[in-house]
């Protein structure tokens, strides 16, 4: 399993805006979106026809952020956080990947309804520097959830970019895709991490016993909620 479990596409959704004739780069398929928005449609890669150049990386944004679709270009990038063993142990990956295993895990299906899962990227808005990814899981329509988990480089935590790319992922699961609620689960150890989604509102709601196995004996898992507040 990659980090975040998460398969990806040359395909991409967007969006057409009913005001303006400008299309924003999306992820979801077979979506109805919040008022001002059509359904969501159908295209081929744009880097072929040529139709989006910036507009295929503005998907959710603001004046830190930048959340967009992973693209079979990210490769190189994936493949290096992968392979960090310093995440092994939180992604559950026991074997290194190669950089084809990866491109092919792109060039899949990253579809939230057919495929409950999808996979983002992190992108600095001033300069479009990718940073980390994001992954949206276990997503069920029916009860209106998923999971969440997040990954920033090395090179740039401790700036405040989780908090800022989670808080944006968090307003558009539940503004857009209209989720009632988002949880997580984090080992007992990653003090960080429960900081950052506690940070978000998340509470605290269970704990797995000796669930997960570390170098140093066993950790409990622990689980967080976050329920939307209409």
């Amino acid at each position: 399993m990659l980090f975040f479990n998460l398969y990806c596409t040359k395909k991409c959704i967007f969006v057409e805006k009913l005001t303006t004739s400008k299309c924003f780069a999306f992820g979801v398929a077979n979506l109805t979106i919040s008022a001002g928005y059509a359904n969501q449609i159908m295209c081929q890669p744009a880097r072929k026809s040529g139709i989006f150049n910036e507009l295929d990386k503005m998907f959710i944004k603001n004046d830190t952020i930048t959340l967009r679709c992973a693209e079979p270009e990210d490769a190189g990038q994936i493949f290096l956080w992968e392979n960090d063993r310093d995440i092994w142990r939180v992604s559950g990956t026991h074997v290194p990947y190669t950089r084809f295993q990866i491109e092919q895990f792109l060039l899949g299906n990253n579809d939230l309804i057919s495929n409950k899962q999808l996979r983002l990227m992190i992108d600095l808005t001033e300069n479009g520097q990718t940073i980390g990814c994001i992954d949206i899981f276990d997503y069920d329509g029916l009860n209106q959830r998923a999971g969440l988990g997040i990954l920033i480089d090395k090179a740039y935590r401790q700036q405040g970019y989780a908090k800022a790319a989670l808080a944006l992922c968090i307003d558009y699961l539940f503004k857009d895709v209209m989720l009632h609620q988002v949880y997580c689960s984090i080992d007992e150890s990653n003090t960080e991490s429960q900081q950052l989604f506690v940070g978000q509102g998340f509470v605290l709601c269970g704990r797995k016993k000796e669930w997960i196995r570390s170098k140093d004996g066993f950790l409990d898992e622990l689980e967080f909620q976050l329920i939307r507040k209409d």
